[in-house]
C-alpha cells in the first residue's frame, strides 16, 4: 500500500497541501486535443490518489480553466509568434494563480495544456519564492525532448510552446504588455539555475543559445553514456542543495512507447521508469516546490488504452513522494 512521503520539505511551509491548477489551453501549438488533458487526468483518479494514498490536502477549485473570458477578439502574428496575445493573457492569469498558491507555502501542481503554460506557472512561483524566501532564486529542471528556448525570431514554427524558456530567462524580451511585456525581473529565472534532461530534438539555433549561455543540458546521449542515476546526480549538483526547484515535465520526454498521445513525439526517449526516477529523485531532495505536467493529448490516443494518461499520473505521484517500497 502506498504511504505518504516522509521526506522533510525545506521550502514549503505547508508541505502537505497541494495547490492544483487545471489548464485547458492549447494555444501555444497547433494540434487540438491537449486542452482535454486535465479532464482526462483528473477523471482517471489522480487527485484522489494524491489525497487518499499520499495524504495530501488538495486545494482544487473544481474548474478546468480555459480562459475564454480573456481571449482577444483578434490575434495576428507578431514577431513571428502565433496567437501571441492569447498565450500572453492566459499565462499572465496563470502566473497570478500559481503565485497565490505558492506565496502560502503550498506545493503548486499544474496540469496542462501545452508547454507554453510554463511561462505562467514558473513566473508566478519564482515571484512567490523571492518574496517568501528573501530574494532566493527558483531553479528549474526541464524534462523534455525539446529545449523550448527559441526566441520568436529564430523559431521555425512560430508556436509559442517552443519559446517558454526564452521568455522565462529573459533571452526573449518584449515591452508590449499584451504580449509578455507583463513579465518583470521578479518573474524570471537565471540560466545558471536551469537544467535540461532528456533532450533529443533541438533546433540548430537553440543549440547555439545553450552553448553561448553555458546552460546545463543532458541529452539522451548523456543518459546512454552515464545512466539516468548519474545524470540526475549531476543535474542536482549543478543546481545546488539549498535551492527550491520547479519540475517542468513534458510527456514527450518519454519514448512514444510509454507516452504515445502527445503532439510532438520523438523516438528514442526516456523509459517510464527513467521518468519516474527523475521525479522520485527530485522529490527526495526536499527542495521541490512545484510541477507542471504538460503536452498530454488524449485525442491522439490510438491504442485504445490510456497509456499516456497513466504515464502522466505516475510521474506526478512520483514527484509527490510515491515510491516502490
Amino acid at each position: 500500500m502506498t504511504q505518504p512521503s516522509t521526506i522533510p520539505q525545506k521550502f514549503l511551509t505547508r508541505p502537505h497541501e497541494l495547490g492544483v491548477v487545471a489548464v485547458g489551453f492549447s494555444g501555444g501549438q497547433c494540434k487540438p486535443g491537449v486542452e482535454a488533458a486535465p479532464v482526462a487526468l483528473i477523471a482517471s483518479g489522480l487527485l484522489e490518489q494524491l489525497r487518499d494514498d499520499l495524504d495530501y490536502d488538495v486545494h482544487y477549485d473544481n474548474m478546468v480553466h480555459n480562459y475564454t473570458d480573456i481571449m482577444p477578439t483578434s490575434d495576428s502574428e507578431y514577431r513571428n509568434m502565433k496567437k501571441p496575445r492569447a498565450v500572453s493573457a492566459v499565462t499572465q492569469r496563470l502566473s497570478e494563480q500559481a503565485y497565490e498558491h505558492a506565496k502560502q507555502g503550498k506545493f503548486v501542481l499544474t496540469l496542462g495544456g501545452d508547454h507554453s503554460i510554463a511561462i505562467g506557472t514558473i513566473s508566478g512561483i519564482a515571484k512567490a519564492i523571492r518574496e517568501r524566501l528573501e530574494g532566493r532564486e527558483l531553479a528549474v529542471i526541464w524534462v523534455d525532448a525539446h529545449a523550448d528556448i527559441n526566441t520568436p525570431e529564430i523559431s521555425q514554427s512560430g508556436n509559442i510552446h517552443g519559446m517558454p524558456v526564452a521568455f522565462l530567462t529573459g533571452l526573449a524580451k518584449e515591452e508590449n504588455k499584451d504580449i509578455f511585456g507583463w513579465l518583470e525581473k521578479e518573474h524570471l529565472i537565471n540560466v545558471s539555475k536551469l537544467v535540461y534532461i532528456g533532450l533529443r530534438d533541438v533546433d540548430r539555433e537553440e543549440k547555439k543559445l545553450l552553448r553561448e549561455h553555458s546552460i546545463r543540458a543532458f541529452s539522451m546521449h548523456d543518459i546512454d553514456r552515464h545512466g539516468i542515476g548519474r545524470v540526475v546526480e549531476m543535474a542536482l549538483a549543478h543546481i545546488g542543495n539549498d535551492t527550491p526547484i520547479h519540475l517542468s515535465f513534458d510527456v514527450d520526454a518519454l519514448d512514444p512507447q510509454w507516452a504515445p498521445s502527445t503532439g510532438t513525439p520523438v523516438r528514442g526517449g526516456l523509459t517510464l521508469r527513467e521518468g519516474d526516477f527523475i521525479a522520485e529523485c527530485v522529490h527526495q531532495t526536499g527542495n521541490l516546490v512545484g510541477m507542471d505536467l504538460v503536452e498530454v493529448n488524449p485525442s491522439l490516443e490510438t491504442s485504445g488504452a490510456s497509456d499516456t494518461i497513466r504515464t502522466g499520473c505516475s510521474l506526478v505521484r512520483s514527484a509527490l513522494g510515491d515510491s516502490l517500497l
